[in-house]
């Protein structure tokens, strides 16, 4: 949302109030400081081990009291999270227009991710503007029957952020790292046998390729962090870090030969910046950069992670097919496109 953040914050028709709910906050902060912008509120309604159904009944609350007390005309958020989700619901419930950045990705199975597409399914029920990243996320949108007015192509805004940032490390000191493949994983399906299956494949691959290194930014999530100290930590080969930074995280995406992920955005950055994506899901909701033979979604079998990493490690070919980049998700000015939009349809609301 920085860039949509941003973008309307230059204009001066606008007024904009950003709410935080709270999650991760030690994460958020340095976030808000590289993208040079301020929080006005903070819902505060995370609290440790919670389960969804908490969570969506502070969201509820918590949304209630904001809107009631500002009475926006236009609501936006971005992806699939339980704050988006109840976020869209309160302002269904107050008759007050909502915004969806990020509209129209599917992977038409309900519980997979969990609980994500139900959410986003959900949001594009509830919302009156569409922003979507690509085509196929249009057509997703129309499909199911939305007003063809409503919904709009507009690129990913996750590629004006990349594009911000690299310009920023361009002028900047950027954090250096060494190493070979870089992995992210924290998903909720993941927990447990899945992220443990993920760990052993790098213990199979550091075996294997003694010389290799892997770096590991570990989710602050217990389900995460327990399970990865337990299988990995100490090891030689492999460097467990705290969360980076986002300007951090570009700079080992550039850093790295090759990545592992079940992250939904770097499926969509490290194409961008030509890093072949090993997808540690059995689904994707973003099947453009596969289909573009940028990344491959491989599961998260023990021996398949093995194959397929040891094959780009290996085989010079198939290594370049999948490097040689590209993004399907943007051209870096889908805020200047949302922003407007959002112009056009207020004016019209007002009218």
């Amino acid at each position: 949302m920085a860039p949509v953040i941003r973008m309307l914050r230059t204009a001066p028709d606008f007024d904009v109030s950003v709410l935080a709910s709270g999650q991760h906050r030690e994460m958020l902060i340095p976030l808000i400081d590289w993208f040079e912008l301020s929080v006005d509120g903070d819902l505060r309604v995370m609290t440790e081990n919670q389960t969804l159904s908490d969570l969506t009944a502070r969201l509820m609350q918590a949304f209630q009291q904001k809107l009631d007390a500002v009475r926006p005309d236009l609501v936006l958020a971005q992806g699939d999270t339980t704050t988006v989700m109840c976020a869209a619901l309160s302002c269904f419930y107050r008759n007050i227009a909502f915004g969806h950045v990020e509209a129209g990705l599917r992977t038409f199975d309900i519980r997979n991710p969990f609980p994500e597409e139900f959410n986003r399914v959900a949001v594009t029920r509830l919302a009156q503007l569409h922003f979507c990243p690509t085509q196929r996320s249009l057509d997703n949108v129309l499909a199911e029957h939305i007003n063809a007015t409503a919904a709009h192509l507009t690129g990913n805004t996750v590629v004006d952020a990349l594009q911000f940032t690299l310009g920023k490390l361009g002028t900047q000191q950027a954090r250096r790292f060494d190493h070979d493949i870089l992995l992210t994983a924290h998903r909720r399906e993941n927990f447990g046998a899945p992220l443990a299956d993920i760990c052993g494949a790098l213990i199979d691959l550091c075996t294997e390729f003694p010389e290799l290194k892997v770096l590991y930014p570990v989710h602050p999530n217990p389900n995460v962090r327990g399970t990865v100290q337990r299988l990995l930590a100490g090891h030689p080969q492999i460097t467990l870090e705290q969360p980076l930074d986002y300007p951090d995280l570009v700079a080992a995406m550039r850093q790295a030969k090759l990545i592992l992920t079940d992250s939904g955005g770097i499926q969509e950055e490290a194409p961008a910046m030509s890093k072949p994506v090993l997808v540690l899901r059995t689904v994707t909701e973003r099947p453009e950069a596969a289909e573009m033979g940028v990344a491959r979604v491989i599961g998260t079998a023990r021996a398949t992670i093995v194959d397929e990493t040891r094959r780009l490690l290996l085989d010079a070919g198939h290594y370049a097919a999948m490097a040689r980049g590209g993004s399907p998700y943007g051209d870096g000015h889908a805020a200047q496109r949302i922003l407007d939009i959002i112009r056009a349809y207020l004016r019209t609301a007002d009218s």
